[in-house]
C-alpha cells in the first residue's frame, strides 16, 4: 500500500461486525485503507507482511476464534518489530477485568461496540479524528536512533 491515508487493521472474526465497520466509514466518508483479520494469529500475520512495514492503527476484537485479542496484545507488545502499532479495543464486553487488561497491555482505548448503528457511525468519526491528526514514528526512526541491533541496520 503506497497510499496517504491512515492505515487501518480490523482483527474480527464477526462479519456482520465487519460489514458494520465498513458501512460506517462509509457513511461518515471516512477514507482509510482497511485491511480485514479474522483471528489475531491473521492479524499478526497481516503486521508481519512485507508490504505492511511501517506503523498502523488496529481496531481488535477480543472474543475470537484461534488466537484471542489478548494474546494477541501479549504477542505484539512483546515483539520489537510490532509494538509501536497503535490498538483500540473494539468489542461487546463492558467487563471491568477485560477493560483492565486491556490497559495493562497498552491500549490506546477500549471501545464497547455501540448498540445502534447510529452510535456505531459516531464512534467511526470520532476515531476518524484522531487518525487525521496522529503521528506515528517514521519506518527509518528506530534505525536512524540507533535502537535497531547492528544486524538489522542496512
Amino acid at each position: 500500500m503506497t497510499s496517504s491515508r491512515p492505515r487501518v487493521l480490523l482483527v474480527e472474526d464477526d462479519h456482520i461486525d465487519i460489514e458494520t465497520v465498513r458501512r460506517a466509514l462509509k457513511r461518515g466518508d471516512i477514507e482509510i485503507d482497511l485491511v480485514v483479520a479474522h483471528n489475531g494469529i491473521e492479524g499478526l500475520d497481516v503486521l508481519r507482511s512485507a508490504d505492511m512495514k511501517g506503523p498502523m492503527t488496529v481496531l481488535l476484537d477480543l472474543n475470537m476464534p484461534r488466537m484471542n485479542g489478548f494474546e494477541f496484545l501479549d504477542i505484539l507488545r512483546a515483539d520489537p518489530d510490532l509494538k509501536m502499532h497503535q490498538v483500540f479495543v473494539l468489542t461487546t464486553s463492558s467487563d471491568d477485568r477485560d477493560l483492565l487488561a486491556a490497559y495493562e497491555r497498552m491500549v490506546a482505548g477500549y471501545i464497547v461496540k455501540p448498540v445502534t448503528f447510529s452510535k456505531f457511525c459516531d464512534a467511526m468519526a470520532t476515531l476518524n479524528e484522531l487518525w487525521r491528526i496522529n503521528e506515528f514514528p517514521r519506518c527509518d526512526a528506530r534505525q536512524a536512533t540507533g535502537e535497531l541491533p547492528a544486524e538489522q541496520q542496512a
